[in-house]
């Protein structure tokens, strides 16, 4: 885990650790001078802590972690979230991912670097996610330093950026618009995951970002 002592200059920021997170979700990251990683929140459903969006030659497809539905005492934390490995999902993730986007400009740069997520054996989503994190900030270079919280606060005076993690929560300004590998038959689609943006433009998606 990466993290730096607090200064007056830091810009903290709170989010939930998603799967190959949504573009809105980085555009927030890239302004903090620190990340605090949400560990204690309730695992919510049809969330894009298990699932995210990319874009292939149909339009829109997603890519979701199957996970174990175990309830204690009537919640589930995101962190005891275990991921279903019975249903071979990182090969069919993966796979998915290269045939929407083997003749991207830049997926070969990056496809050894990414590969590991697809291989490893996970048990708690919140270890698949952090991995994911971990590859964009590589990929982007992003040197993000980041810490994880002990409990779940309701009201935080850090930049709360956790509803970031329900899809009915994205921000609904205009974005900038990038060339997608199927724009052409469907049109432009906003707010993707990550790796659209990254496979489409390389190092130069955080100027996008």
């Amino acid at each position: 885990m990466n993290t730096e002592t607090k200064t007056a200059t830091n810009i903290m920021s709170l989010f939930i650790p998603t799967y190959f997170s949504p573009i809105s979700q980085y555009s927030e990251i890239i302004k903090s001078g620190e990340i605090i990683f949400e560990m204690n929140d309730n695992f919510q459903k049809q969330s894009y802590r298990n699932r995210c969006y990319i874009y292939n030659s149909s339009g829109k497809q997603l890519l979701s972690i199957p996970v174990k539905h175990q309830i204690k005492d009537g919640r589930k934390e995101t962190k005891d979230t275990l991921v279903e490995n019975d249903f071979p999902w990182q090969d069919h993730h993966f796979k998915s991912l290269k045939i929407a986007y083997r003749t991207s400009p830049f997926f070969d740069l990056f496809e050894d670097d990414i590969a590991p997520i697809f291989e490893k054996k996970y048990k708690y989503l919140q270890d698949v996610n952090i991995d994911t994190f971990l590859f964009i900030e590589d990929a982007l270079q992003l040197n993000a330093h980041f810490s994880k919280t002990k409990k779940y606060e309701v009201e935080t005076t850090e930049n709360d950026f956790r509803l970031f993690a329900e899809k009915k929560h994205q921000p609904k300004k205009m974005v900038e618009r990038y060339i997608q590998m199927f724009d052409d038959e469907h049109g432009f689609i906003p707010n993707l995951s990550i790796l659209d943006l990254l496979f489409m433009e390389g190092p130069n998606a955080i100027s996008y970002l």
